[in-house]
């Protein structure tokens, strides 16, 4: 690759994948151009402070728990369902922090995870092709060709709705519903009755023991350590036009962060060496993740870290493989010796979802509770074997009660499906399965 000065609008100069094809230039330049006058999304300084923290990740004195919807819907962006899909998640960090005996990095699919990669630009729809849904940021699910066409004004939607988002969740976090006196309430109804509601129930008792014995000697609980959490926000980096209007120059460093996330990540389909989307990535001072499946090479992940994270900076980088239960075996071993003896300090998380989809007999897309189990066990115990830190979990999920996921504790069957199959894009655990994945992965961190 020849040398060149990067900019925000460097990646226009590198082939762009998995970007939509919008009608009209002229209404998508408008859009950018007042995305690129509002307000950043996040800030500089919190953005340093997650890099920080992800880098205590790196040689395991902390653990990064990062998870959400596959994709956010416009319509789910209330204050009940935001609500929902925090405290499952501050359910799963106390878990792991308690339990476990280790500080969790929280870091939520949220606020912003509107836009998805598709295997193909059209789908056949009652033998007509139409263009394919791409979240909620591009265009709409309904397989018509009006409710397809993308739309760019549907990017500065999603500003909006991600600034309410954001809004919402430093009000939860910060204003004492993340408080740990306030663990029971974070359990969910529908949770409480089953056997992982019951431990967590346990749990929670103890912490408030816990609380209650640290007044009695004098310790002040009535401070920010104990009534805040601090909690990020990432999504794909997939819409670039969206990600350069998103950046901005920091007044203190003079470096240039995307302010559209604290965490972005690059999927298994944009993550070209010579693409626009590493390019773009490797000029902001975002931590980054890179999604791995089996198809990657070694040889250009090499390359491709060393332009992401040129200093080999702790806390920059986050590599998360998404191998499948039956494969992690095969594709993890190698990835870990190679990378460990180049020198790279990652962050090694592992994303459990994607290489478990199947289709249901009933036509539903799903995943097994035993083969994401499966392949978070096979993580950790390979891992231990190669000597390297195990470092965080990349999840699918949400607050809700639905029926996207077989197993668990419930024992969701192919025919339970559809008695609430919520999601657009990918099947997400429920809460209890997110609970119960939570006492198990605690079990591991405490080996």
């Amino acid at each position: 690759m020849t040398e060149h000065t990067w900019s925000k609008s460097s990646w226009r100069d590198f082939p762009a994948w998995q970007q939509p094809n919008w009608p009209d230039s002229a209404r998508l330049a408008e859009a950018l151009a007042t995305l690129g006058r509002l307000p950043p999304l996040v800030f500089a300084g919190e953005i340093r402070t997650l890099k920080k923290m992800l880098a205590q990740a790196v040689t395991g004195r902390a653990f990064l728990l990062q998870g959400g919807d596959c994709a956010e819907d416009f319509a789910n962006c209330t204050a009940p369902g935001i609500r929902e899909t925090l405290k499952v998640i501050l359910q799963m960090a106390v878990v792991l922090s308690y339990a476990g005996g280790k500080p969790v990095i929280k870091v939520g699919r949220m606020a912003g995870q509107y836009a998805k990669p598709r295997s193909a630009d059209t789908e056949r729809v009652g033998g007509i092709d139409i263009p394919s849904y791409r979240g909620d940021m591009v265009n709409s699910p309904e397989p018509t060709l009006a409710a397809r066409a993308p739309d760019p004004e549907r990017m500065v939607k999603g500003y909006y709705l991600a600034a309410a988002t954001m809004n919402i969740l430093r009000a939860f976090t910060r204003g004492g519903y993340a408080g740990l006196h306030r663990v029971n309430a974070w359990n969910n109804e529908f949770v409480k009755t089953s056997p992982t509601g019951r431990s967590y129930e346990r749990l929670a008792r103890q912490i408030d023991n816990a609380l209650q014995f640290m007044e009695v000697i004098g310790f002040d609980t009535d401070n920010p350590i104990i009534n805040e959490a601090s909690f990020f926000t990432s999504h794909e980096a997939l819409l670039l036009g969206y990600e350069e209007a998103m950046t901005r120059q920091d007044s203190t460093t003079g470096g240039w962060y995307d302010c559209s996330a604290h965490m972005l990540w690059i999927g298994d389909r944009t993550r070209q060496l010579d693409g626009a989307h590493i390019e773009f990535l490797s000029g902001v001072g975002n931590p980054i993740g890179m999604k791995v499946g089996p198809k990657h090479d070694l040889e250009e992940l090499k390359r491709i870290i060393a332009k992401l994270n040129p200093e080999n900076e702790a806390g920059r980088l986050t590599i998360i493989t998404r191998f499948g239960a039956g494969q992690i075996e095969r594709y993890l071993p190698g990835l870990l010796r190679e990378m460990k003896g180049e020198g790279f300090n990652l962050v090694w998380s592992c994303d459990p979802m994607h290489g478990n989809t199947y289709t249901a007999e009933s036509g539903h897309k799903t995943r097994n509770f035993n083969e994401i189990l499966q392949e978070i066990q096979g993580f950790f115990e390979i891992h231990w074997a190669e000597g390297t830190v195990p470092g965080g979990i990349h999840f699918e999920l949400t607050g809700n009660n639905v029926t996207e996921c077989t197993g668990g504790g419930r024992n969701i069957l192919d025919h339970n499906l559809a008695e609430n199959y919520q999601t657009n894009c990918d099947p997400r655990l429920n809460a209890e399965q997110s609970l119960e994945i939570a006492f198990q992965i605690a079990e591991m961190l405490r080996n």
